[in-house]
């Protein structure tokens, strides 16, 4: 049986991956009981594994922007660690990263090949753990690039739609920013299948396929919960300025995995209603009624 590492497994998707390789003989680690910024622990954790899944990141966006040196460790530094440990094992190492490595000036789906172009601290140090993963372990590494995540196990967009529709009227979510909701067990689920198959190392997409904007996720979220979207108005980026900027398109494609024979990740609003009927929100649905 396949002996599975996973890092930050305390998280949305860490969670998912453990429900998805259940049948497997999985280490979960969450932050407590791995600091993958230190080199001889991970050495230690990734011995006698034979995949690593790296799920830990710092993804505090805005806070990266006055702290990016702690970002750097936990997104470059750790993966770089990751990478060594797994090479010197003969380990696959999955490492997630993020739609952030590029600028979001794209007007089409962005290719897996497409060069660095990040535009915030956080993005910076996601583009330089892919570099480093790359550079150590190009045999054996693939990078899952990801976006727009929501799911059971954690704070996310979705949820807050939700708990916002029990409190407000109306809201207004902006319009302007286009990407791909994407929902972590569908994510875990394209994992297992990347790693079952004999798909090449290297940078797939892992998103959900189709698109939208903030408010087009918020309006499905509302139909599913048996909301009127109507309640839901639009509005700009420019009147939620965040320290960190967010790139203003993150559509990503999805070429890879169709070169290497696999079906890339189904529709959003498909996944958004199995995470519904999965009882993703059940945890905030019951005080979300009509107003």
């Amino acid at each position: 049986m396949t002996r599975i590492l996973i890092t930050g497994a305390a998280g949305m998707l860490g969670n998912d991956l453990q429900r998805i390789f259940i049948d497997h003989d999985v280490t979960a680690l969450g932050r407590s009981g791995l600091d993958i910024t230190d080199a001889d622990a991970v050495q230690t954790a990734v011995a006698g594994h034979d995949v690593v899944i790296n799920a830990a990141a710092y993804t505090a966006v805005d806070q990266a922007e006055t702290d990016e040196e702690a970002a750097f460790a936990i997104n470059a530094t750790g993966p770089l660690y990751l990478a060594i440990a797994a090479r010197e094992t003969g380990a696959k190492l999955i490492q997630v990263s993020t739609d952030y490595v590029f600028d979001g000036s794209a007007t089409s789906p962005y290719p897996e090949s497409t060069p660095h172009n990040p535009i915030s601290a956080y993005g910076r140090t996601k583009a330089a753990g892919e570099t480093a993963v790359l550079r150590e372990h190009p045999a054996g590494a693939f990078i899952v690039r990801t976006a727009w995540l929501y799911g059971q196990h954690g704070p996310n967009f979705a949820k807050t739609m939700l708990s916002l529709a029990a409190k407000l009227d109306t809201l207004t979510v902006v319009d302007d920013q286009h990407g791909q909701p994407t929902w972590t067990l569908d994510l875990a689920q394209q994992i297992r299948l990347l790693l079952e198959s004999d798909a090449p190392a290297g940078i797939y997409h892992g998103t959900n396929s189709g698109e939208t904007t903030w408010r087009g996720f918020a309006r499905q979220v509302f139909s599913l919960a048996g909301l009127d979207p109507d309640r839901v108005g639009p509005t700009d980026s420019a009147s939620f300025v965040r320290p960190a900027p967010r790139p203003s398109y993150s559509v990503l494609g999805h070429d890879a995995w169709t070169a290497a024979g696999l079906q890339p990740m189904r529709l959003w609003t498909d996944a958004l209603a199995s995470a519904f009927a999965d009882g993703a929100f059940s945890d905030v649905t019951t005080g979300a009624a009509e107003k």
